[in-house]
């Protein structure tokens, strides 16, 4: 008998939540950014340190996710299984 590994989504509730919670931690980000009591290139810093920390975590998570799907599609597939 073959086990068909069956891809799971998220649910929209799930999705939403995940959207919400980035606008809500990237807005507090910025809003703390902004009412930082510091020099402006001390600011400017902070927002360009907080941009490549998330395209960093996108690119981290994008590249787990693909090495993922590489493994899961490597084990679905055997030339010596009955079927």
């Amino acid at each position: 008998m073959s086990d068909t590994p069956v891809k799971q989504q998220n649910t929209a509730a799930f999705y939403g939540q995940a959207v919400a919670s980035f606008a809500v931690a990237m807005a507090a980000t910025v809003i703390g950014i902004y009412q930082l009591e510091a020099d402006v290139w001390v600011r400017a810093f902070l927002a360009i340190a907080v941009l490549y920390l998330v395209t960093s975590a996108f690119t981290l998570a994008k590249v787990i996710r693909d090495r993922q799907d590489a493994d899961t599609a490597a084990r679905a597939y055997s030339p010596f299984e009955k079927r």
